[in-house]
């Protein structure tokens, strides 16, 4: 007889909460700081804020510290800000610029230019990533797409210019096809918490009885991923929201220096806007999951509108990774037996996660510590998330604490004994903006670490 058979009499006769919670609710981060937010709780977006501007901000959720600024002097008109972060090892910018959108035509020219007054100005900078926007229609990271971006390292800003000037290819930008549309949906602004099933009583009671026996048996069951086996001294590393300018050369950096290999939950606009990034990961040997492609709760969508979310981000990410994905987790960790029939059918399987320290509620290196520790275990699902700057701090001791107790950190696929079965090598063809091939390129190297300098303004004359 099957552990389902057994439980799943017993659990139709007795009440079943809504929600099942990964962590257990014993634990005081499992009943008070992971506690869902009301409704009333989450700050409506005021009418003229665009979608996006607003981040997604979490009960408890303390305010990140201000990413240091760089003043250019003279200053550009179309420079709303240049803010840079280090890992303590490399160090990046990043450059947000708006025009209008009659202007354009000088959206090369304009990031070409920005770039390298960005990199004079700051000599220990290795990278800065440029974002330029429609003026009229910006509304932040999660507004409207860009119109232009560009990963810049410091080694080839002379390809940039190159390439801003129309004299040649470079694979690390991309040009938007339809400048200054809006988002069909606007992002979620609750990260995810628990782990929330909706639906009939009869339907919680089976999904009760399921995740019970993924929690016995580990791996995959019926679709499902809570965590692996606890008999293998094996967990999964995972990000969300993935990429952001910024973060995402910082966190591929740490990880290459540790030769760890993550899962990356990627949001299909993010990818969109910022393609290098996933095809870096993918350079790096990383995995590529599907976050959806707006960030929205699925639950509450027809679902003809979910299945779209789930089929518009795998079609951005495989045109990327030139591979199918195999993974999905629901934003807000939302999920219905629609939503699991949705995902099935695009061959996607739902992964969960067992340690949540709650990197992007800011509450301080130590916490993020103590968290992650009391709740790491054999065949548990990190998740954490890929812009939150508390996360570049902690990552290393993280990954030492899983180093002492002998837990070997990896993909969701590694966790379930199914690695992508063609790591790339160092010599991967990329894609370029417009589509064509481009120059094979290595992996980047590892940098040496360097004390930071203090930002000096410089003077640079266009020409």
């Amino acid at each position: 007889m099957s552990l389902r058979s057994i439980l799943l009499p017993l659990l139709l006769g007795c009440a079943v909460t809504a929600t099942v919670p990964v962590q257990a609710a014993s634990t005081p981060l499992a009943s008070n700081r992971l506690a869902r937010a009301a409704p009333s709780s989450i700050p409506a977006t005021p009418a003229t804020v665009q979608p996006g501007q607003v981040q997604p901000v979490a009960p408890g959720t303390l305010a990140a510290p201000r990413l240091p600024r760089l003043t250019l002097t003279p200053p550009i008109e179309e420079v709303q800000k240049v803010e840079y972060l280090s890992n303590g090892h490399i160090e990046v910018a990043g450059a947000v610029l708006t025009l209008a959108l009659s202007d354009q035509g000088r959206a090369r020219a304009l990031a070409g230019y920005v770039a390298r007054r960005v990199l004079a100005a700051r000599e220990g900078l290795d990278e800065v990533d440029v974002s330029v926007y429609d003026r009229a229609s910006y509304g932040g990271f999660g507004g409207p797409l860009p119109l232009l971006t560009a990963s810049v390292p410091r080694d080839r800003l002379d390809d940039f210019l190159a390439w801003t000037a129309g004299k040649g290819p470079y694979e690390r930008a991309w040009v938007s096809t339809r400048p200054g549309a809006l988002p069909t949906r606007q992002p979620d602004r609750v990260r995810e918490l628990t782990v929330n099933f909706l639906g009939s009583l009869a339907d919680r009671a089976a999904d009760t009885v399921h995740h019970t026996t993924a929690k016995v048996l580990g791996g995959v069951q019926g679709g499902l991923l809570y965590h692996g086996s606890s008999r293998e001294a094996l967990g999964a590393l995972t990000f969300d929201d993935a990429p952001h300018p910024i973060y995402e050369p910082l966190l591929l950096d740490l990880l290459r220096r540790a030769d760890i290999h993550a899962t990356f939950f990627v949001i299909g606009r993010n990818a969109r806007a910022y393609p290098y990034f996933v095809k870096d990961m993918t350079l790096q040997g990383h995995e590529v999951g599907n976050h959806t492609y707006h960030h929205v709760r699925l639950p509450p969508l027809p679902m003809a509108d979910a299945v779209q979310e789930l089929s518009q981000a795998n079609e951005v990410i495989g045109s990327i990774t030139g591979k199918p994905v195999r993974y999905f987790r629901p934003p807000g960790g939302d999920y219905t037996p629609a939503t699991l029939r949705a995902a099935e059918g695009l061959g996607l399987t739902t992964v969960f996660w067992t340690d949540d320290p709650g990197d992007f509620q800011n509450p301080g290196v130590n916490v993020l510590i103590e968290r992650y520790g009391r709740t790491l275990r054999r065949g548990g699902i990190v998740l954490l998330h890929d812009n939150a700057p508390e996360m570049l701090q902690v990552l290393p001791m993280f990954l030492k604490i899983a180093d002492e107790r002998k837990i070997d950190l990896g993909t969701v696929g590694m966790l379930v004994g199914q690695p992508e079965a063609d790591r790339p090598d160092e010599g991967v063809t990329p894609h370029l903006s417009n589509g064509q091939p481009g120059t094979p390129v290595r992996a980047a190297s590892l940098r040496l670490s360097r004390p930071t300098p203090a930002p000096v303004p410089v003077e640079v004359t266009f020409p």
